[in-house]
């Protein structure tokens, strides 16, 4: 069992930055493949980056390649997401999840952990 506790969101202006954290519990969490997503109002959850447990990592291709860094400290049980050059349409709710067995990274069935979310807010 893995519990994810994420923090770092708020509000923002455009083209501001912000850095995510997500920490586990556990002592396995180097194993564990590591994904963000968020979800906008009234739309589905969305794929915006994972680090899977053997390294390199995955982006979402179109929103924010480029913008966005995942990286993973596993002494601490912390993965992150930082955020720069944000634009309005990244406001959202942002959820770390977690997964053992891998898989497509970008598939929200991949996880079983997921923490409760974090507000993003990106203000014009």
């Amino acid at each position: 069992q893995v519990q994810l506790v994420e923090s770092g969101g708020g509000l923002v202006q455009v083209g501001g930055s912000l850095r995510l954290s997500c920490a586990a519990s556990g002592r396995t969490f180097s194993r564990y493949g590591m994904g963000w997503f968020r979800q906008a109002p009234g739309e589905d959850r969305q794929f915006v980056a994972a680090i899977p447990w053997s390294g390199g990592t995955i982006y979402s291709t179109d929103s924010v390649k480029g913008r966005f860094t995942i990286s993973r400290d596993n002494a601490k049980n912390t993965v992150y997401l930082q955020m720069n050059s944000l634009k309005p349409e990244d406001t959202a709710v942002y959820y770390c999840a977690a997964t053992e067995r891998g898989g497509l990274y970008s598939r929200i069935s991949t996880y079983a952990y997921w923490g409760q979310g974090t507000q993003v807010t990106v203000s014009s």
